[in-house]
C-alpha cells in the first residue's frame, strides 16, 4: 500500500507529467505589467498575495472535493462553485487544461479516481487534486498544503526563467512562504461543502490572465 506522505511528495514534484512547466501562476503577465521593476522581492510578495486570495480558494475547493468524493457524492457542484469563484475565463481554461493532464495521469496511476470523474475531461485542477487525495488517503491538510506549495513553487520556478534571479535567493523566498502556506492549510482544511468555499479575489491577477491569453509570444500558457 502506498504511503499518503509519498503520494503528496509525488504530486508536489514538478517533474510529474501534468504540464506544470507550462504554468507561471500568472507571474509572466505580471512581469510584463511591471512586477519586479523595483526589485526581485516583489516576486515573493506576489506569491504571498496569491496564497491569501486565489490560491486559498483553490485549496478550499480541493479539500471540499476530497470530502465530497469520500462521501461518494457528485463532484459537479464543487466544479460549479469553483467556476463561480474564478471570474477569469482564461484562468478557468488554464486550470481545466491542467486538470485534464492530472486526470490522465491519475487514470493510469490511481484508476479509482475514475469512480468520481469521467476520464479525459477538462475538470478544474483543484477538483481533480481533491479526488486524487480521496482515493490515495491524503488528509484534508495534506491536500490543502499541496495546493499552496504547488502555487508558490510555480511562481518561484517561473521567476528563474523570467527574471535575473539567483536560484539560491529564489529558494529562500519559497522557504519564507512556509508560514503563509501553513496559514492557508489551516484555513482550508475544515471545509467539506461547496457552500463553504470562500470567494477571495485578486482582480489584477484576473486582468493579467485575460491580457496574457491574447499574447502572441509567451513562455508560459498562464
Amino acid at each position: 500500500m502506498s504511503s499518503a506522505e509519498l503520494v503528496a511528495l509525488m504530486l508536489a514534484d514538478g517533474r510529474l507529467p501534468t504540464g506544470g512547466h507550462t504554468q507561471s501562476a500568472g507571474l509572466e503577465p505580471a512581469v510584463r505589467a511591471g512586477l519586479g521593476a523595483n526589485g526581485n522581492q516583489d516576486i515573493a510578495a506576489y506569491a504571498r498575495d496569491r496564497l491569501r486570495t486565489v490560491t486559498r480558494v483553490d485549496a478550499a475547493v480541493a479539500t471540499v472535493a476530497r470530502a465530497v468524493a469520500l462521501a461518494n457524492q457528485s463532484l459537479s457542484p464543487v466544479e460549479a462553485a469553483w467556476a463561480a469563484r474564478t471570474p477569469s475565463q482564461a484562468l478557468r481554461a488554464a486550470s481545466r487544461r491542467q486538470g485534464r493532464a492530472y486526470l490522465r495521469l491519475a487514470a493510469r496511476v490511481w484508476p479509482a479516481v475514475l469512480d468520481h470523474l469521467t476520464a479525459d475531461t477538462e475538470t478544474a485542477r483543484p477538483v481533480v487534486v481533491g479526488a486524487i487525495g480521496a482515493v490515495t488517503g491524503l488528509s484534508a491538510e495534506q491536500v490543502a498544503r499541496l495546493v499552496g506549495y504547488d502555487d508558490a513553487q510555480t511562481v518561484v520556478a517561473a521567476s528563474l526563467k523570467l527574471l535575473p534571479v539567483d536560484p539560491a535567493e529564489a529558494a529562500g523566498w519559497l522557504a519564507a512562504l512556509h508560514a503563509p502556506i501553513e496559514d492557508l492549510t489551516s484555513a482550508a482544511a475544515g471545509f467539506t461543502s461547496p457552500d463553504e468555499i470562500p470567494a477571495y479575489g485578486a482582480p489584477l491577477v484576473d486582468a493579467f490572465a485575460q491580457a496574457h491569453a491574447t499574447e502572441r509570444m509567451r513562455l508560459f500558457h498562464a
